[in-house]
């Protein structure tokens, strides 16, 4: 569906088919969703949400298409670089309230930050692909993705949560 979706609208006119397809049982769930797009391997995009507000489909559809498109760290997936385009989906659950980083587990819970109006996450897979400690984890998603400094998680909301990956490749990345 994700794929369908990109290519829907970056392919040349008539060339793919319609998108829309009757969704399963499992994708009528309302949780949250990551799409990471890579082409050739290289991260192209990763756009996600935690809204549950909308069924997974429907996430999925729109991340999809915002990471291959409107992701500002990267240009846009073209026509051209659709046959050499892998997608990652991350399925999250619920986040939950963590009052201590020894409740984190690496390579099965991701982070959530938020102080005052700045927030910031990192998928599970990514502290693996990198080897980061806790500290390390956290460090990077203050800093990078939150804005608010290196140390700048001791003084957030920390929540974690899970995700269950899927991905054309047979491989984990994360973003």
């Amino acid at each position: 569906m994700a794929r369908r979706t990109i290519e829907h609208c970056i392919a040349p006119a008539g060339s793919v088919g319609n998108p829309d397809e009757e969704p399963s049982e499992g994708m009528k769930q309302r949780c949250g969703a990551f799409v990471s797009v890579y082409v050739e391997g290289q991260l192209r995009g990763c756009i996600g949400t935690f809204s549950e507000g909308d069924p997974l489909w429907v996430n999925v559809k729109q991340m999809a298409l915002s990471a291959a498109t409107s992701d500002s760290r990267f240009t846009a997936i073209t026509a051209d670089e659709l046959k050499d385009m892998e997608i990652e989906i991350s399925v999250l659950t619920p986040r939950v309230r963590i009052r201590d980083k020894d409740e984190i587990v690496l390579g099965v819970h991701g982070i959530y930050m938020i102080r005052g109006d700045l927030r910031g996450t990192l998928l599970p897979q990514v502290a693996v692909k990198q080897g980061w400690t806790v500290e390390e984890l956290l460090g990077n998603c203050a800093k990078y993705k939150a804005g608010i400094g290196w140390d700048g998680w001791k003084s957030a909301d920390l929540y974690i949560y899970e995700a269950i990956v899927f991905n054309s490749a047979g491989t984990s990345r994360g973003c």
